[in-house]
């Protein structure tokens, strides 16, 4: 290790602890956390099942940087880059779509087997493993109604697919010995003003408890359910919104999916952690940036971002939270946007463990809100960027900037190749 970034880390370690910081403890918590990093980022949404299917349920993906990822193996080699930069040991997050199989099979008969690749390499890796049943993009919800439709044979098609969906989550999770989150999302919902909103959300519910009949190893798989306000295609009416899934999860045990973009424009995730949390077991994140709305922008150190993680850290709910990340975009490489995203998402969580959470806490206690406000502002400041890069090299991945370089060689050598062959063999 550098010993300029060794100096500079004690000198940073001295800073802190003056306000009674422990930094090596700090980084040792911060080495406990894992992020499932999403599988989507790296083909755009395709999958594997039946890559020829247009995306639907107000999902779309822009940008047509070279180097997509088209077969498992691609995908995963990619992934596998993408940690190598990453500090720290996490999960990924599959949809059903990516089934690596020579299988024909449809989504109502997903079994474990077909993903038994995903599964091996995962292990090879040291990874754990999420999962969601992929309700979008198939011809039967092409109409825009998966669980909550009103033809009883489509709808028992998604229910079958959930269930399924559960099976393979409880698997990964006693594979890996890491639990599984296996979330649920449906785009269903009316362009137009509805004339029912009751029926539609009845439907949701009775197929919903159907999904959760069979009950699961907890230590295996933990059932989420996440909400949105509106979609493409759904702008009047989604069926399942916020105010519904929150009455279903907090009913019924499951864990209630946040999404970054998922609420109003002026709405945030960080503000809704702590209420949230006294009512549940556990939170699921889909850490995400809302430019306009849900357009799932890659993830930076915004404000939002670094407030999550202040709510996390300060209201001692790291141990409940289940943190994934949500974003596709294909302007720009797309190994680049998961290391950028899940190196913020991680800065985020640093930042907040190096604040003074103690003493802002009793100034505020004590109605000091002048010092609260102070060293709010001064430890804007503080040498946080020295502890990050020490954390880096001390886990073995590039400090700072200089896992650019090795994107460009990736890109150079292995992404603008496979463009290449696809070319030639047209």
């Amino acid at each position: 290790m550098q010993q300029k970034i060794v100096s500079n880390y004690e000198a940073a370690k001295e800073l802190y602890a003056q306000h009674k910081i422990d930094v090596d403890r700090v980084l040792d918590q911060l080495s406990k956390i894992k992020i499932s990093m999403h599988c989507w980022q790296g083909d755009d949404v395709r999958g594997f099942l039946n890559k020829d299917q247009a995306l639907t349920g107000g999902i779309s993906v822009t940008g047509n940087y070279p180097g997509a990822a088209t077969t498992p193996d691609e995908l995963r080699a990619d992934l596998e880059k993408a940690f190598s930069m990453i500090p720290g040991k996490h999960k990924v997050n599959l949809h059903a779509i990516y089934v690596d199989t020579d299988e024909k099979v449809e989504l109502d008969q997903i079994e474990p087997k077909h993903f038994q690749k995903w599964v091996d390499w995962s292990k090879a890796q040291g990874l754990g493993l999420d999962f969601n049943p992929t309700c979008f993009s198939h011809e039967k919800s092409k109409d825009g109604f998966t669980l909550s439709h009103p033809d009883p044979a489509i709808r028992q098609f998604w229910i079958d697919h959930c269930k399924a969906s559960r099976k393979i989550g409880a698997y990964f999770g006693e594979q890996l010995g890491q639990t599984c989150v296996t979330n649920v999302w449906v785009p269903d919902g009316f362009k137009d003003v509805p004339a029912d909103r009751m029926a539609p959300r009845q439907r949701l519910k009775d197929a919903l408890d159907q999904v959760f009949e069979e009950e699961l190893n907890p230590a295996h798989n933990l059932d989420a359910i996440e909400s949105k306000l509106f979609g493409l295609g759904s702008e009047a009416y989604v069926v399942g919104s916020h105010e519904f899934y929150m009455g279903y999860g907090i009913q019924n045990n499951k864990l209630i999916c946040l999404d970054a973009g998922h609420f109003h424009p002026t709405e945030v995730i960080s503000n809704k952690l702590s209420s949230l949390a006294l009512f549940t077991d556990g939170i699921l994140l889909h850490v995400s940036r809302p430019m306009r709305w849900d357009s799932d922008h890659v993830v930076t150190l915004d404000d939002e971002l670094i407030d999550i993680g202040r709510e996390l850290v300060r209201g001692d709910l790291l141990g409940k939270t289940h943190i994934g990340l949500d974003f596709f975009d294909a302007s720009i490489n797309r190994v680049a946007a998961w290391v950028i995203g899940t190196r913020n998402t991680l800065k985020a969580l640093l930042r907040a463990m190096l604040d003074p959470v103690e003493e802002l806490r009793q100034a505020e206690l004590q109605g000091d809100y002048t010092t609260r406000l102070a060293l709010t502002e001064e430890f804007k400041s503080y040498p946080f960027g020295a502890v990050w890069d020490y954390y880096c090299a001390k886990q073995g991945v590039p400090v700072r900037e200089e896992w650019l370089a090795e994107i460009k060689a990736y890109e150079k050598n292995v992404l603008l190749e496979r463009n290449t062959l696809a070319n030639s063999t047209k």
